[in-house]
C-alpha cells in the first residue's frame, strides 16, 4: 500500500530537486569517484536515476528496472559532466510534474505500464525511493553524510514493505520512530522499530541485516 497520492507525487518531485541540486554541486573528480553501487562512478548512478525519468517521461517503460535497461541508461550518460546531467534532471522533473498531475485516483490504483509488478502508484512510489537512496550512495562515496528526509524514509519503508509483501517475506510490523507503521505480509509476527535508515540499508544490500536481528532474505537486491 503506497503513501497517499498527493505525498508520492509531490515527494519524488522535492526529491528530484534536491538531486539536481546534489548534482550541479560536484566536480570533475567527485564525478569520477567509484560509488558502492559495484562497477559504477558516482556520475553513473546519477546517470541511472536521471535515465530512469527520462525513460518515463518519453514513455520507455518496457523493462523499466532491469539490469538491461538499467546498463542502457548508465552507458547512454556516460562521458557527460554534472551540469550536463543536472540540466537533464531539471527537464525531467519538470516533465514529470506535469505528467504526474494528469493521474487521478483511478490512474493511480491500476496496474502499472511497462510490466512494472504493482499499480502506478507503486511506481511513482519506487522511483521516489530509488532517487532517495542512490543520493545516498553518491554521497557516501564522497565521504559526506546522509541527509535525511522523514517523508522520504516513510516512502522507502513503504516501498521497501510492498516489495518483501509480494516476495512472500514474513509477516512483520515496520514501526520506525516518527514514521506511520507498516506492514509485511498481512501485519503480525516480528516488529521491527528503531533508525529507519538503518533498515533501509540491510534492505537493500547497503548494511548488514544481523545488526537488526535479519537474515539476508530481508534484501531485496539479493540473488
Amino acid at each position: 500500500m503506497t503513501l497517499p497520492r498527493d505525498q508520492v507525487q509531490a515527494g519524488l518531485i522535492d526529491e528530484l530537486d534536491d538531486f539536481e541540486k546534489l548534482v550541479r554541486s560536484l566536480d570533475a573528480d567527485q564525478w569520477a569517484t567509484p560509488s558502492r553501487c559495484a562497477g559504477w562512478t558516482v556520475g553513473d548512478v546519477a546517470g541511472h536515476v536521471i535515465g530512469s525519468m527520462a525513460d518515463v517521461v518519453n514513455g520507455r517503460l518496457e523493462g523499466l528496472g532491469t539490469p538491461e535497461v538499467t546498463e542502457r541508461e548508465v552507458q547512454e550518460r556516460r562521458g557527460r559532466t554534472p551540469e550536463q546531467l543536472a540540466n537533464e534532471c531539471a527537464e525531467v522533473r519538470e516533465l514529470g510534474a506535469t505528467l504526474l498531475s494528469a493521474f487521478d485516483d483511478a490512474a493511480w490504483e491500476a496496474p502499472a505500464p511497462g510490466g512494472y509488478p504493482g499499480t502506478l502508484g507503486d511506481g511513482v512510489e519506487a522511483l521516489w525511493f530509488d532517487t532517495y537512496l542512490h543520493a545516498d550512495d553518491m554521497r557516501s562515496a564522497l565521504g559526506q553524510a546522509t541527509q535525511r528526509n522523514p517523508r522520504s524514509d516513510a516512502a522507502s519503508i513503504s516501498h521497501i514493505a510492498t516489495e518483501l509483501t509480494r516476495r512472500g517475506w514474513q509477516p512483520a510490523t515496520l514501526a520506525f520512530d516518527g514514521l506511520p507503521e507498516f506492514t509485511v505480509s498481512g501485519g503480525g509476527g516480528m516488529r521491527l522499530t528503531g533508525d529507519a535508515f538503518r533498515f533501509i540499508l540491510a534492505a537493500t544490500g547497503r548494511g548488514n541485516p544481523a545488526a537488526l536481528g535479519l537474515d539476508d532474505s530481508v534484501n531485496l537486491y539479493a540473488d
